[in-house]
Order: C-alpha cells, then structure tokens, then sequence
C-alpha cells in the first residue's frame, strides 16, 4: 500500500509546513489566536493544538512513548498559548522524524492494533492504513488553520507537497 520512504517524506513535509506555520501563528495577537472562528476547533489556537493532540497521540500509538493524555474534546486546550505550544510542536515533529526514519517497508504491513477512547475498544486495521490516516488527519487541519490565518489577513504557508524543499 505504502512505504517506509512514503512515511519519511511526510514526515519531512510535516516538519516543513509546522515550521513554516509556527512563522504565521507567532505573528499573531492572542486575541486572533483564540478568536472563536466557527471551526469545529473554535479558534486558530484551539485546531493548532488539536492538531499537536492528534499528532502526538498517534505517534503514542507508534513508538508506544507518551501520549498527550485527555480526549478529542480536551485536545483544543492541550497548550495555553504559543510558548507553550511551539517547543511541544518541535518535540513531537521530532518524535515523528525519528519514528518515520525508523521504518522499513515490512513494518507497514500487516495489522496495528490500538485501544481507541472514541470507540472505548480495541481497534485493528491495517498498519499502513493508519500511518496514511495519521499523515491525512494533519493535512486537514492544516488546510482548516490555512483557511483561518486568510481570514486574518495574514499570508499562508506555501502548502504544495511538490514544493517540499530538498532540505525540509
């Protein structure tokens, strides 16, 4: 379905479109920041950090480290505000780098298993399956914080896979 070198690649773009996004959202007030959007994250600040949750309680789920803790409902809350959001983005784009560098393409096969709290059950479906889903779910909400920072009058990060720089 995938491979190992899929993963790395959308590891690499990950790392450059939350550091390119960390540019926009520090040129921000704190009131455009939480400013209630409409989203289904409320805020710019609120799907940001559900965005941090939902990397870092897959990437839990892959290297079997710490997760986040809480909920989806919790998630838009997870960081008060920037300071604390940026160094937690830095570590879990890192945890993610390193994971993705740690694959090769027989880890993507067969089956992954993971307790999922929105179904409060065991979950199995294809490992590969999930690693695309962990990769999509990002570049969703991506596009949502895309949308919100327009809104602002604020540019957007350069967001085209194809223009991922060699050295991301």
């Amino acid at each position: 379905m995938i491979t190992a070198a899929y993963a790395q690649e959308m590891a690499q773009y990950n790392h450059w479109q939350n550091s390119q996004l960390k540019g926009f959202l520090t040129a921000l007030s704190n009131e455009e920041l939480t400013r209630e959007r409409g989203a289904f994250f409320g805020s710019i600040l609120g799907t940001a950090n559900h965005l941090l949750w939902g990397d870092w309680i897959w990437m839990s789920r892959f290297d079997k480290g710490q997760g986040p803790g809480g909920g989806i409902p919790e998630s838009p809350s997870l960081c008060i505000d920037l300071a604390e959001w940026l160094p937690l983005r830095d570590q879990i784009d890192q945890r993610t780098t390193q994971w993705a560098a740690s694959l090769n393409d027989e880890d993507l096969r067969g089956p992954f298993t993971w307790f999922s709290a929105a179904k409060e059950a065991d979950v199995t479906k294809p490992y590969a399956q999930c690693v695309i889903h962990f990769f999509n779910h990002q570049t969703h909400h991506r596009g949502q914080l895309h949308q919100m920072l327009t809104e602002t009058g604020s540019a957007a990060p350069v967001s085209d896979l194809v223009f991922l720089p060699e050295e991301a």
